[in-house]
């Protein structure tokens, strides 16, 4: 099986500039989820359409707590992403999403290695 590997860390080749994964994990109640989902879409689309470093990012909902939701972006580096969150921008274009949440959870990771992208 033929890996990606990457240094993890700021001595690695990349000199800390290695990609990055940002992990949300959410509640929204039932009676919010049309709000959060088309909140989310208007945070999608800006953030693709041309925030620095963003490569891709998913929304996604627990097969057995409606409740409960997972948003995951990649980034090329996490000063990239944090560089966007404490951007005044985006702290108003999440309002609407983050208003829909009774209790979120961030976590960051560097992505150390992977699968290849499948042909």
């Amino acid at each position: 099986m033929q890996r990606e590997e990457r240094a993890c860390g700021p001595d690695g080749p990349d000199q800390g500039r290695h990609r990055a994964r940002v992990v949300f994990l959410v509640r929204v109640p039932t009676e919010r989820t049309e709000d959060f989902l088309r909140a989310y879409e208007a945070v999608r689309h800006l953030v693709a359409g041309g925030v620095p470093g963003h490569l891709v990012d998913q929304v996604c909902r627990s097969s057995t707590d409606p409740e409960q939701w997972l948003i995951t972006s990649e980034w090329a580096s996490l000063a990239d992403f944090e560089t966007w969150e404490r951007s005044p921008e985006h702290r108003d274009l999440v309002r609407p999403m983050r208003e829909c949440f009774t209790d979120a959870r961030s976590l960051r990771f560097h992505i150390h290695a992977q699968t290849p992208v499948p042909a």
